[in-house]
């Protein structure tokens, strides 16, 4: 049951979080790039890392693929979010970022479970 589980955690975030990813992958391909650049690497990179972490790294996890080291790059992006982006924001503002910093931790700790690449390729 609980590979159940972690496939619910796994799916779970991962779905939720895309649709904010998707949304800046547009943004990525359109000619007005205006984006927070709190790591001071440029609004551009700042964008396109933005959008490996909340979509690319996201479908990864989906079907379970080097699913530790994927999920790292989520939390890393709402740890930024949370605490550099939204810093001066009251907390209602950070909730979300900081609700999906603690779900891609838990995939970090917790694993994939059976039910994903990761497992059959162990195996």
């Amino acid at each position: 049951m609980d590979h159940i589980g972690k496939l619910l955690l796994r799916v779970g975030y991962s779905l939720l979080l895309m649709t904010h990813g998707f949304p800046k992958l547009k943004k990525l391909f359109s000619d007005d790039i205006r984006f927070p650049d709190p790591l001071s690497v440029g609004e551009e990179n700042s964008l396109f890392l933005t959008v490996l972490a909340e979509f690319v790294f996201p479908l990864f996890i989906i079907v379970g693929y080097k699913t530790r080291i994927a999920s790292f790059f989520p939390a890393f992006a709402m740890l930024i979010a949370a605490f550099v982006v939204h810093f001066d924001d009251p907390f209602g503002k950070k909730e979300l970022a900081i609700l999906y910093l603690l779900g891609f931790v838990l995939v970090t700790l917790f694993g994939p479970g059976k039910y994903s690449i990761d497992h059959y390729k162990k195996n």
